[in-house]
């Protein structure tokens, strides 16, 4: 198996500190504290690779997009290029990718979110090379990803056919306005696996009798802190309890007021107090509760709450388990097993998470 292996070094880094994303927002994460996400995600789906398929023949592309993770891993790679500047781009990608078709590899494996697929996916076009995502965005709507770092090695390891999936992405700068609009951006080859993520819906039911009854719970437990997630759902739970929430984002209430709006991880982690509690909502399609769309929910910040899933019937229908994915694979593999899922004033639906 030859792999081409690129990194989107930026990737998922404006997570954490509340930008909802990284394009055209680098410098402003970076001023805010934000730490690379991919680079770490990379070495643990090579590490795996390694165990999986030790004489993987891997090619990449030079520092910082893929190099270093490699040789961590234990590959001694075939570096066939090198960004032109210290700040990478799409036009760095579509070169590492272009030079990998010229080497005859395989498949490539990249990491990054829905921008870098796309970058991958266009310069694939017509040449019949499967791709394989590596997760480390903070949206990640495309179907082209595993899911997890660990999965993504197994992918590669074991996959016996492919087929075509959509690459989807959409404008950050309206995303951080609430407004999602997802775009096709390309329809790429990937393999064919159980572990592989199914795209995002983004229709829902309604949740009105949901909304109601975990506010009342919420407004009878004035002591506690209440970490309120990004959706629609959640966010139909702020508006019962009176104020406008961040609809794509984390806001933090306790004692009837919104303590912190829109809030980072670390803004979060400050407002926590001695019994706090996460409201999320698995994301239609994938089941994600954590690791999709709310990076701020770090794992420093679950292990000091407790967690309540909220999701309308009609989302439950279409997701078969839970997911999580918080870059953290200890919490990973303490979150597993059954869960119960609001949905409704009074009612539960026992789900698994895997």
């Amino acid at each position: 198996m030859h792999v081409g292996f690129v990194l989107n070094p930026i990737a998922g880094m404006g997570g954490r500190v509340g930008l909802k994303g990284t394009d055209g927002k680098v410098a402003e994460a970076r001023a805010r504290g934000a730490e690379p996400r991919a680079p770490d995600r990379a070495e643990r789906a090579l590490t795996e690779l390694q165990e999986r398929l030790p004489d993987a023949e891997i090619s990449t592309w030079g520092e910082p997009m893929g190099e270093e993770a490699v040789r961590a891993a234990d590959f001694d790679p075939d570096v066939l290029g090198r960004p032109d500047g210290d700040e990478t781009g799409p036009e760095d990608t579509e070169a590492a990718v272009a030079a990998f078709v010229d080497a005859g590899v395989d498949m490539v494996l990249f990491v990054g979110g829905d921008g870098t697929a796309a970058d991958v996916a266009e310069a694939l076009e017509g040449t019949g090379t499967p791709m394989l995502g590596i997760p480390a965005g903070v949206k990640v709507y495309s179907s082209v990803f595993a899911v997890s770092p660990e999965d993504a090695a197994y992918i590669v390891a074991s996959y016996e056919r492919t087929e075509r999936r959509e690459v989807m992405d959409i404008d950050e700068d309206e995303y951080r306005e609430g407004e999602v609009n997802p775009e096709l951006r390309a329809v790429a080859r990937v393999p064919v696996a159980e572990a592989m993520q199914s795209s995002k819906q983004l229709g829902g039911g309604t949740v009105d009798a949901l909304a109601a009854g975990v506010a009342d719970d919420i407004r009878a437990e004035p002591e506690k802190t209440y970490v309120l997630g990004p959706g629609s759902t959640v966010g139909t739970i702020k508006e019962e309890l009176g104020f406008e929430g961040s609809p794509i984002g984390v806001d933090v209430w306790r004692d009837g007021e919104v303590v912190v709006r829109d809030a980072t991880e670390q803004e979060i982690l400050d407002a926590l107090g001695e019994a706090n509690v996460i409201v999320v909502s698995p994301i239609g399609g994938q089941g994600f509760v954590f690791g999709r769309g709310n990076p701020q929910l770090s794992p420093d910040v679950i292990r000091q709450c407790d967690v309540t899933i909220v999701a309308s019937r009609a989302k439950l229908d279409g997701v078969n388990v839970l997911r999580a994915d918080t870059d953290d694979p200890e919490l990973d593999e303490a979150l597993r097993g059954w869960w119960k899922v609001r949905v409704g004033k009074f009612e539960t639906r026992m789900m698994k998470l895997v």
